[in-house]
């Protein structure tokens, strides 16, 4: 883990030189944002919805401040359960940085005993517009985003111990993105387009290339929210995947959710959550809850 610790170091240095002198000076949490700005967290840790990366900035820090959170996410089909739980910090509403880890398990033989666990280290910078500000114009919010990732090996599976014997090509991987975030506070909609190149299988819990394909791909993730008031959305995405391996018949993912903003240092997430076929061990189709809990400022 030493190269990969070396990127997202490199990677969070980059991200703060990009910040205006003023913003690298002293700084406090003025929670300046509106109410639900700063997004809930997603799966993989960024700040977003719960399976789409957003241009959003975590935290509700404003442009002269900084803001943080603890976050859980938990995700139960009929036959797996995902926890990720880690946290994320924003700094002048301009760059996020994020840290998760993820636990994925099986309840069906002969996946039973199966467990696998995936570190996710996360950078985000935002290249231009404003969420908020820009209500005058068409232009989204955009940001740019990485993750790094590193499956840590398969626990239950007996001599399988290792992605690279799922035919995996490696047991980590470079995600890229880029995102385009627009809230109409008038009509009380938010969209969001993303657009990620990944080799990820299963968001690299079952590691990256394979045996049918081990390049970048573009893949397409859509958002859509609406505001029933200031502290209640409801709202679905969508969100496609490569089809790298073939002991996993991998398929897009999908979900339709409630959040809710009590106050600015809670969000609590509510989702139904359909994740396709997961290995060619259980050819049902995966479709869950997703729960998820944010804690911050």
């Amino acid at each position: 883990m030493n190269q990969q610790w070396q990127r997202v170091l490199f990677m969070a240095v980059a991200a703060l030189m990009v910040l205006p002198a003023q913003a690298q000076s002293a700084m406090t949490p003025d929670m300046g944002k509106l109410t639900a700005t700063a997004g809930v967290i997603q799966i993989e840790g960024a700040s977003g919805g719960g399976l789409v990366p957003w241009a959003t900035i975590t935290g509700y820090g404003s442009r002269d401040s900084y803001g943080a959170n603890l976050h859980y996410s938990y995700v139960g089909t009929q036959d797996y359960a995902l926890g990720t739980y880690g946290a994320a910090v924003g700094i002048a509403d301009r760059v996020e940085l994020s840290v998760a880890k993820q636990r994925f398990s099986g309840s069906l033989t002969p996946l039973n005993h199966l467990r696998i666990e995936q570190d996710i280290y996360g950078v985000k910078v935002k290249l231009a517009g404003d969420l908020v500000y820009d209500q005058d114009s068409l232009m989204p919010q955009i940001a740019a985003g990485v993750m790094f990732k590193h499956n840590d090996g398969v626990g239950g599976l007996g001599a399988i111990t290792n992605v690279k014997a799922l035919n995996a090509a490696s047991d980590s991987g470079i995600d890229y993105y880029l995102a385009a975030t627009k809230l109409l506070l008038g009509q009380s909609l938010l969209l969001n387009l993303t657009v990620r190149a990944t080799k990820a299988n299963q968001m690299g819990l079952l590691g990256f290339g394979g045996d049918q394909g081990d390049r970048y791909q573009a893949m397409l993730e859509g958002s859509a929210a609406y505001l029933l008031n200031r502290k209640l959305a409801i709202g679905a995405e969508y969100r496609m995947n490569p089809h790298n391996l073939s002991t996993d018949n991998e398929k897009d993912y999908y979900d339709a959710f409630i959040a809710w903003f009590p106050s600015k240092t809670l969000s609590l997430t509510l989702a139904y959550v359909s994740l396709g076929q997961i290995t060619v061990y259980n050819t049902k189709r995966q479709d869950g809850v997703y729960l998820s809990a944010q804690v911050g400022f």
